[in-house]
């Protein structure tokens, strides 16, 4: 009987090492495959090490790794829109880009032509059956401090249906001790935390060496009065809600409101940004379809943000609208807001602006 083929995508890490690691020993025939995403001595991954530590990896447990280069797919889906994002006010979220256009798109495209039936990463989430339909549905990682169910917003369900998580039920000190257990170099190997194209996570530096000729915006700061507080070198360098390193003079401790892309002009305030709720655009919807209105859901605005009560206004293929149930955190152009019930990933969407007390859009939203 031949054995289920199985594609493993292999960054050189401990968790796809130890994923890879589960399906051999549950019979799987394993492909390791890396991708060349970032160009040589840029950034903190895909680096020479880390494909001689995967091929290591792969020829310990008995199987064949090959590398890809996908660095045209991954400048073209993941480093032009980051910058755009950037040069547009937004503050990007290229994790889940990535895991959208490259991951479980292009890599897919190979593990197919390579004859697999699914593909497996080491992302810390699960897969669960609808109860209904039996579709597959996305669920957060039985490891809360390790859950990266909000990178993988995007996959449907026809993406989940090819794809498994091998150490979604793990913690990663479970991780580890499997890892050291097999006798697998990269058992104590650090993670990266960092942007894995940026070198040195300075993503203002980067996106200003890779702005087109007149691409960034420089212009002022003002308070919410309007008042002129001194001048910025780019609308690249804010985020909305960021606190540190706003430079022009400002003085006393204040927060970015708002970033008008086609003026320059960057608005700060002595509070936080508050918002009533969230106003998200092309959207993903999984197995369960969207909530309707007025379902109570859980949100998160950021990776590792707590869930945020809150309630349906709008959701539907094309716009999600939630109101916060009580005080919101900062909401960012450019991240992703994911919809959660209980532990299960219902859907989500990119964040087009924040939705004030008074129920309209707000100005700080980006074109």
């Amino acid at each position: 009987m031949r054995r289920e083929r199985v594609v493993v995508a292999m960054s050189g890490g401990v968790d796809s090492s130890v994923a890879a690691a589960r399906l051999v020993a549950a019979g799987c025939e394993v492909i390791g495959i890396s991708l060349r995403l970032a160009a040589d001595g840029e950034g903190s991954c895909c680096s020479l090490d880390d494909f001689h530590d995967a091929r290591a990896v792969a020829e310990h447990l008995g199987f064949p790794h090959y590398v890809f280069d996908a660095r045209e797919a991954f400048a073209a889906r993941v480093v032009t829109p980051f910058v755009a994002d950037y040069l547009a006010g937004r503050t990007p979220n290229p994790c889940a880009r990535c895991n959208q256009h490259v991951k479980f798109d292009l890599l897919w495209q190979r593990a197919r032509e390579l004859g697999a039936t699914r593909l497996a990463t080491g992302h810390y989430a699960r897969i669960a059956a609808d109860p209904a339909s039996g579709r597959p549905m996305l669920r957060a990682a039985a490891d809360p401090a390790k859950d990266q169910s909000y990178f993988l917003f995007a996959l449907d369900a026809q993406a989940l249906a090819r794809t498994v998580f091998p150490v979604g039920d793990l913690t990663k000190a479970e991780v580890r001790r499997a890892a050291a257990a097999l006798g697998l170099a990269v058992a104590q190997k650090p993670e990266s935390m960092e942007v894995c194209f940026v070198p040195g996570g300075d993503a203002a530096g980067f996106v200003a060496r890779e702005a087109p000729p007149g691409g960034l915006r420089p212009g002022i700061l003002v308070d919410e009065d309007g008042r002129v507080l001194g001048r910025h070198a780019g609308i690249h360098r804010f985020t909305i809600g960021q606190r540190r390193g706003l430079g022009g003079g400002v003085g006393a401790r204040r927060y970015v409101h708002a970033i008008d892309a086609a003026s320059g002009t960057v608005t700060v305030g002595a509070a936080p940004p508050g918002a009533a709720g969230v106003v998200a655009r092309e959207v993903t919807w999984g197995a369960q379809g969207p909530p309707p209105p007025g379902a109570a859901v859980g949100v998160r605005l950021r990776h590792r943000q707590p869930l945020v009560p809150a309630h349906v206004l709008v959701a539907d293929a094309a716009e999600l609208r939630l109101a916060f149930d009580g005080p919101g955190p900062v909401v960012t152009p450019g991240q992703a807001a994911v919809v959660y019930r209980g532990d299960i990933v219902l859907g989500g969407g990119w964040i087009a602006g924040a939705l004030p007390a008074d129920g309209r859009e707000a100005a700080r939203a980006a074109p």
